[in-house]
């Protein structure tokens, strides 16, 4: 590990509940670091939010841990949040249409598959919970990468079409048609002869943190299984949007 990055943060792990504030002098001894060091990674720290300092006095200077902390212990409990309120959900979906439910986030520049539900069927998908997928692959990843923002969707479908993996400019047509849609539709993009539909799931932000999707053997994606599939895929989605406080729906619609 970067010795520098240990050091930043192994300071922040000298705040706990009876040490919510420490001055200069308290940090630099307890991490048995020379003051001019101890300045110097909080400064850094400060500058990103981690840390917050008070200035007492011209010869006392205090810090707490920032509100960026608050903001990333956030975005975990929500992660967990959204697999515990989720799971039974998609237990009941799985029982209804007899095919695999999965709920997919993302996880920086891919899609991680963090819960899973396993049809009843004799043959089923091998997909285990932890796998990652590129962001244009699948119907889960794609629809995460159509809701991400702007900036963030170049970068990745760049990246992608460097390697040769995408053609950028038609891949940007079927994300503005997913979000136009509300949901995603792949066929054969991770598993051949399989195929997977999935629709966002939303928080009380009004931000989309994870697909639901539904994949199986393209056979049984068909005719009135498959608007079966979608109308209840569609539901259940919102249904966990809702438990997790979007207010957006208006007639099975997203605002």
């Amino acid at each position: 590990m970067n010795q520098s990055v240990k050091k930043a943060l192994h300071l922040l792990n000298l705040f706990d509940e009876n040490n919510y504030e420490l001055s200069l002098k308290e940090i630099s001894e307890r991490a048995n670091l020379p003051k001019p060091t101890a300045y110097r990674l909080l400064t850094t720290l400060e500058s990103m939010n981690y840390v917050y300092k008070e200035k007492e006095s011209e010869h006392d200077t205090r810090y707490r841990l920032g509100l960026k902390l608050l903001e990333l212990g956030q975005l975990v409990s929500d992660r967990l949040e959204v697999r515990r309120i989720a799971y039974s959900y998609m237990e009941e979906l799985a029982s209804s249409i007899q095919e695999a439910v999965h709920l997919v986030v993302v996880n920086h520049d891919e899609a991680t598959y963090v819960e899973k539900v396993e049809s009843n069927k004799a043959i089923r998908l091998y997909t285990r919970i932890g796998k990652n997928a590129p962001l244009y692959m699948g119907s889960g990843p794609k629809l995460l990468l159509a809701y991400l923002p702007k900036d963030k969707q170049e970068e990745i479908l760049r990246d992608a079409e460097l390697e040769g993996k995408i053609n950028s400019e038609r891949f940007k047509k079927e994300l503005v048609e997913i979000q136009k849609k509300g949901y995603s539709y792949s066929v054969g993009e991770q598993d051949e002869n399989t195929t997977g539909i999935s629709y966002p799931i939303f928080d009380y932000r009004n931000h989309v943190i994870a697909a639901l999707t539904v994949s199986g053997l393209s056979t049984y994606f068909e005719g009135e299984n498959l608007t079966n599939i979608k109308m209840k895929t569609k539901e259940t989605a919102e249904n966990i949007s809702r438990k997790l406080g979007f207010r957006g729906f208006v007639q099975g619609v997203v605002e």
